[in-house]
């Protein structure tokens, strides 16, 4: 399957593209790498060097690829983490013109915002952008918790209140939303939770909780490579979670062991394919 993904990417480090294409890859797809901005390395150091590309060079990019005479051989396109919200039309606009010539292409947002604890990290325009504008056309969404309260406008703290914003963000257009870092109540004590509602039901996968201090950032951009990954693949959304859910807490531990800064996803990286982690994976309804 062919994957146009439209992220940030990092010299040094695994965020937005520099963590979502080689799981992808590893997955047996092909990627198509927009990067929305280039930095030196992720800005949860502090510190960081680079730019963010302008619309026009997005839109460059993918008029370049339509010349290319492929745009209806894309099945997926992915976004995450933009520089500026006028970077959203540019992935609007590439939606529409794969979805002309493929109807059936899916699109995955990762609407890259905030966290529980950091609060928003993004420019001003882009929350509202994911909210109203991005949503709509979304078939699957992965919002952490905090990210999910920002797109429902409410306060989450059960697990009924998780799946009961989630719903409401699906009636507003997502086929599938995934809620990523669901911590208790909502999860079991000592539990770190990620919850699947669609149409055809709700699941809940949890692992143990970690202790990621620092925070180990790219995790959500790789849950949403390998879950999309893994429904390109043919896999039902249930055990897609589980595998995405594995995969990742079986890298976080290899991190934690070697004490990386970064995600070990090169040495770790056949927990793509074969997950080793044990997942308490529960079906809600």
């Amino acid at each position: 399957m062919n994957i146009l993904s439209i992220q940030s990417s990092v010299a040094f480090g695994h965020v937005g593209n520099s963590a979502a294409v080689f799981p992808l890859q590893r997955l047996g797809h092909e990627v198509w790498p927009i990067n929305s901005v280039q930095f030196s390395n992720h800005t949860g150091y502090g510190a960081w060097r680079g730019m963010v590309f302008p619309p026009e060079h997005l839109s460059d990019l993918v008029e370049g690829i339509a010349e290319r005479g492929v745009l209806g051989q894309c099945n997926a396109v992915l976004s995450g983490y933009l520089g500026d919200a006028a970077s959203g039309a540019v992935i609007l606009n590439a939606l529409e013109r794969v979805k002309a010539q493929n109807p059936d292409v899916l699109y995955c947002c990762d609407p890259v915002m905030g966290d529980e604890g950091r609060g928003l990290f993004v420019r001003p325009g882009i929350p509202e952008f994911f909210a109203t504008r991005a949503l709509p056309h979304a078939d699957i969404v992965t919002p952490n918790q905090f990210e999910l309260e920002v797109l429902a406008g409410t306060k989450v703290t059960t697990l009924d209140e998780v799946v009961k914003a989630a719903r409401a963000l699906r009636a507003r257009g997502p086929k599938m939303v995934v809620v990523t870092s669901v911590r208790a109540p909502a999860a079991d004590d000592g539990m770190l939770g990620s919850a699947l509602i669609s149409a055809d039901g709700a699941w809940l996968a949890q692992t143990p909780l970690l202790n990621l201090d620092p925070p180990r950032n790219g995790t959500g951009d790789v849950f949403a490579s390998l879950f999309l990954g893994h429904l390109l693949s043919g896999i039902e959304p249930s055990e897609a979670l589980r595998r995405t859910v594995a995969a990742l807490f079986a890298i976080l531990e290899r991190t934690v062991a070697a004490n990386s800064r970064e995600l070990l996803l090169i040495a770790a990286q056949n927990e793509f394919v074969e997950p080793t982690a044990e997942v308490k994976l529960t079906r809600l309804y």
